[in-house]
């Protein structure tokens, strides 16, 4: 299957080279051998270190990476044609795969036993509360991009830190809630066929809620304060099977939405180009209508690979790529590609059901939840079904940060799946009765 991924990402590469430019590029070699060297290495590492992992995890990543080098090629070919200084991103996006399957290898070798990580829990959140704090206090010039205070720029070199961030404080929620699972599934009373939690015990959800404020008002991040809040609270239901959670924190989410769009300008400016974005298509809501107009354009089957013209929508190689791939491959290529979203996430979530550590379980859950969730905000957004968050789409989108930090959250996946499908060390055999014992007679 990993091989099929590779062979599907070299077609795809070809074909772009043979419709953008007649015929195929010299580099498309040293591409290929660098691509499929790339995923043997992953491939033996999991074999040698994670045996018994989910075999459709790495082919599943290996897929949407391929796809996304891809399309990002191909933007990177259609600004070659408008402009011969531009940058080409796709070697680029192939070295941050690269680190990223490194990365992939080191969380593997290193954390033999997912376990482990509960021990340093209170750690990983101080290291993420940090990394999330860090863009927020230094000088706009070091760290806002397009109004959003989220990067380490310095030298020429950006990182965005809460896409690690993020990952630490999934392995905090998942240990502090096998800690207080049973306090916090105790209900107080029942309203409408919901047990609702005691009022003491709403704190872990306030300081939830509080953090994903901090992030919207100090960082102007909507997209990471809605993928905060909504993994914990997922985890949240997931640890106490209380559905009342998930109604407090859609009221906390709806009173949070409302104010932020009374008090913070760029939030309201976001929801009003949602509601209308053709009112606004010269200005804020141009890239929202070209993305429109993109996927219209590309109908069922798309325009094919090369054929489109997806750099009509701007930065579509990260934010919108899933709207230039909606025009060059329509909406049967889209739902194929949502399929392997699906496929991966499924796979995590099995994970968590079979995996016999609650802490592993919480886990599993949490990090699946985060790759459906910003699949999920990123195409609502692309195609109107929701306001722009500025998250990217796991694995396809341009950016490092991004690329990297999910590779160590499949890592992590890829380890749970190891210890769950495992088969169980065979029980001691029983110690015979004293009955049975034998004897032995001594004489004096």
């Amino acid at each position: 299957m990993l091989g099929f991924a590779v062979l599907i990402t070299l077609a795809a590469q070809a074909v772009v080279d043979l419709t953008v430019t007649g015929g195929l590029r010299p580099e498309l070699a040293t591409f290929g051998g660098w691509f499929a060297g790339l995923w043997a290495v992953a491939h033996l590492v999991v074999r040698r270190f994670a045996p018994y992992a989910d075999p459709l995890l790495l082919p599943s990543v290996a897929l949407l990476v391929g796809l996304g080098l891809s399309v990002i090629h191909r933007l990177d070919l259609a600004a070659e044609q408008a402009d011969r200084t531009s940058r080409e991103d796709a070697p680029v996006q192939l070295v941050w795969a690269t680190l990223g399957v490194l990365l992939f290898v080191a969380v593997l070798v290193v954390v033999r036993d997912h376990r482990l990580l509960s021990r340093y829990a209170y750690t990983l959140a101080l290291v993420g509360l940090v990394l999330l704090a860090v863009p927020a206090v230094l000088p706009s010039s070091l760290s806002e991009v397009n109004g959003a205070k989220i990067w380490i720029r310095l030298a020429g070199f950006s990182i965005q830190p809460g896409e690690f961030a993020k990952i630490c404080l999934i392995v905090f929620f998942a240990a502090y809630l096998v800690d207080k699972r049973d306090v916090l599934a105790l209900a107080s009373r029942r309203v409408v066929g919901l047990e609702l939690p005691r009022a003491r015990d709403l704190g872990p959800v306030l300081a939830a809620w509080v953090l994903s404020i901090l992030v919207l008002v100090f960082e102007r991040d909507l997209g990471s304060s809605l993928l905060l809040f909504g993994i914990f609270v997922v985890m949240l239901y997931t640890a106490t099977e209380r559905a009342s959670w998930l109604l407090i924190g859609l009221v906390l989410f709806a009173g949070a939405a409302l104010i932020a769009y009374q008090v913070f300008g760029h939030v309201r400016a976001r929801v009003d180009v949602w509601l209308d974005p053709f009112a606004y298509r010269d200005g804020a809501g141009y890239q929202l209508v070209q993305s429109l107009f993109g996927l219209g354009t590309g109908g069922l089957f798309g325009a094919g690979l090369g054929g489109g013209r997806p750099d009509q929508v701007p930065v579509a190689k990260s934010d919108f790529i899933a709207a230039a791939i909606g025009e060059e491959l329509g909406l049967f290529g889209l739902v194929a590609v949502i399929i392997v979203y699906l496929i991966l996430v499924e796979r995590g979530l099995r994970t968590s059901l079979i995996v016999r550590d609650a802490f592993g379980k919480l886990l599993a859950a949490g990090l699946a939840f985060a790759i459906a969730w910003q699949v999920f905000v990123v195409l609502g957004g692309v195609t109107g079904l929701l306001p722009l968050t500025g998250l990217t789409t796991p694995f396809l989108a341009y950016g490092g940060s991004s690329l990297v930090a999910n590779f160590v959250l499949v890592a992590l996946l890829v380890r749970i799946s190891d210890a769950a499908r495992r088969p169980a060390a065979p029980p001691a055999p029983p110690k015979p009765a004293l009955g049975d014992a034998p004897t032995e007679v001594v004489q004096t």
